[in-house]
């Protein structure tokens, strides 16, 4: 068999699937100097205030540059993925209704929350990844070492994938005219709890604020990743680190994809 036919019962769902995924990704290649102004602002400006102007003032310890960085990447991370996920769902799902051709796809419904998390991810990745360039600009240097790769990658590619469904159950559960209110109520803690300007062994002397960030994703990503750069530092244990990860991302993605496909439906 030949044909149109013969074309449509070979692409199976992986193989629609990865096509969707190609699209976004060259859309965003094509926007990339937009996209880069759009996530890196915030966390450049954290990492030259905190890192650099309060450094020369000699409001920090010498070697904070070092230990804030990690956590400026899992900043970066987290932030990306989170919004690159939701706020396209909330403009597709209410404004734009261009979700509705992305249903059509010959793939699961399920599917189509799975590609928006992972397209989100790989964003969220290119991201994380300028800061190191941004931080040698900046700072003049990086932490690092030939070990920390392992662990750094595994970190980054969890935690991005966390905030993308985290970003899918917001994008999903919150009703178009709330999302602004929900940003702002759910980035800022995410922000000052998530251990990106301190390591969270130093909070042992505020007990409740130390058990407040484990409830955190992001507490997670910046301890894994500042484990992985500045392993001197006193940090989380990088297994506690990956399996908190897991957790989170099993838990976050089950409920976006549910709302996900509810969404679909109605």
């Amino acid at each position: 068999m030949s044909g149109p036919a013969a074309t449509a019962r070979t692409t199976g769902p992986a193989s629609v699937f990865l096509a969707v995924l190609w699209r976004d990704i060259f859309v965003t290649g094509r926007e990339l100097p937009i996209f880069l102004i759009q996530v890196i602002l915030q966390p450049l400006f954290l990492l030259f205030v905190f890192g650099k102007v309060l450094s020369e003032l000699g409001y920090t310890q010498p070697g904070y540059s070092q230990l804030l960085f990690p956590g400026v990447v899992s900043l970066t991370a987290i932030l990306t993925a989170l919004q690159s996920t939701a706020l396209p769902l909330v403009i597709e799902f209410s404004f734009t209704k261009e979700i509705e051709d992305r249903l059509l796809a010959p793939m699961p419904t399920a599917l189509v929350a799975v590609e928006k998390m992972v397209f989100a991810a790989i964003r969220a990745i290119i991201a994380a990844l300028v800061m190191f360039p941004i931080g040698v600009i900046i700072l003049g240097s990086v932490p690092w070492h030939p070990g920390a790769a392992p662990m750094f990658i595994v970190t980054l590619i969890l935690g991005t994938l966390t905030g993308a469904a985290m970003g899918l159950v917001l994008g999903t559960a919150v009703p178009p005219n709330r999302i602004n209110v929900m940003f702002t109520l759910v980035l800022t803690p995410l922000l000052f709890t998530g251990c990106v300007q301190y390591p969270w062994p130093s909070l042992d002397h505020l007990r409740w604020f130390q058990i407040v960030t484990l409830f955190n994703p992001m507490t997670y990503i910046s301890e894994g990743m500042r484990g992985a750069m500045v392993p001197s530092v006193p940090h989380i244990r990088p297994e506690i680190c990956l399996l908190a990860l897991v957790a989170a991302l099993g838990i976050f993605s089950s409920i976006g994809i549910r709302g996900f496909i509810r969404r679909a439906i109605d």
